[in-house]
């Protein structure tokens, strides 16, 4: 297991690097200049040559793109992640306050669509045929194909507009006003999980109905054991690696699903402020927020795959 585990860390840093890499030069090989925006967003229009330059210089552009990138990863080593302008503060200071916006957003959806989706899931299996299956399959085969933002909106016109039971907009934090925080993160938190209780709602009916075929599950049946016993000890027990693998994958799904839901509900997080720097050509936010989601997606690959042996003994790591 301490071999799997130092390879698989391996594994995981150079798929970090390689998305550090692959990020840094995308967001510097689109077109538009970051100094010609940050001038008119400050309306400095009328800089001379010399005060260019030294902008290129604040900016660190005046290097070579290899030299940027190994002092700007070199300062990540060192806890630095650069200082925006746009911002006006440190990467460091904007990413501790949004991260755990976020964060809140994604673990609430995480654990939403980790009950849900298994749960729908077997009860299909277990009724198959019957007209709660078919209900909760439409309602599934909706929740994959519906747009995030479209439902975002959706959700706002119906809840907030129409019958005003909940807020349009915002956030508030659970230690500043709970129920008030609770009534702004109902809808976010609906938009990000129900992708993820869709797919798990089928792929929990898909292995859930191979196990039930098994002998030792009617072997259980047939020694009088109470459905509750069946389904949770025979039939998850021994279908829930493919649910976990798929709950593992949907991790970075929510994540990358917070940046519009976070666009669509003003939500100040880490999306959100991702998205105004592509819109600014902010490298050095763009280039943090990618790396800290790519270090969260890989990590939880990592406890997903080591996860595997402890729900099935029969899995081994050599």
């Amino acid at each position: 297991m301490t071999s799997y585990i130092i390879r698989r860390l391996i594994q995981c840093f150079v798929v970090v690097i390689l998305v550090s890499i692959a990020t840094f030069l995308v967001i510097r090989l689109l077109p538009g200049n970051p100094l010609m925006i940050y001038v008119h967003s400050r309306n400095l229009t009328t800089l001379t040559t010399e005060a260019q330059k030294q902008l290129m210089a604040n900016f660190g552009l005046d290097k070579p793109l290899v030299v940027q990138y190994i002092d700007w990863i070199g300062g990540i080593f060192h806890g630095n992640f650069g200082f925006s302008y746009f911002l006006n503060q440190s990467v460091a200071f904007a990413l501790k306050q949004r991260i755990p916006i976020t964060l809140y957003l994604g673990i609430l959806s995480f654990i939403v669509s980790g009950i849900l989706g298994p749960a729908f899931g077997t009860i299909c299996a277990i009724r198959r045929g019957k007209w709660i299956d078919s209900l909760i399959n439409a309602v599934a085969n909706i929740g994959i194909t519906a747009p995030t933002f479209w439902l975002g909106v959706l959700m706002i016109w119906v809840f907030a507009l129409k019958l005003k039971f909940l807020p349009v907009l915002g956030y508030v934090s659970p230690f500043t006003d709970f129920w008030s925080s609770i009534k702004h993160i109902i809808m976010p938190v609906v938009c990000l999980s129900l992708p993820a209780i869709a797919g798990l709602t089928r792929q929990t009916r898909s292995s859930v109905l191979e196990v039930v075929r098994q002998e030792y599950v009617r072997t259980a049946w047939s020694k009088g054991l109470t459905e509750r016993t069946v389904v949770l000890k025979h039939i998850l027990k021994n279908g829930f690696i493919p649910i976990i693998t798929v709950l593992g994958m949907f991790i970075g799904s929510i994540l990358s699903g917070a940046v519009l839901v976070e666009v669509v509900f003003n939500i100040n997080g880490v999306g959100q402020m991702m998205v105004n720097a592509v819109f600014s050509k902010d490298y050095v936010v763009v280039e943090a927020g990618t790396l800290m989601m790519a270090i969260a997606v890989v990590l939880a690959n990592l406890l997903v795959d080591i996860s595997y042996g402890w729900f099935d003994p029969r899995i081994r790591f050599d």
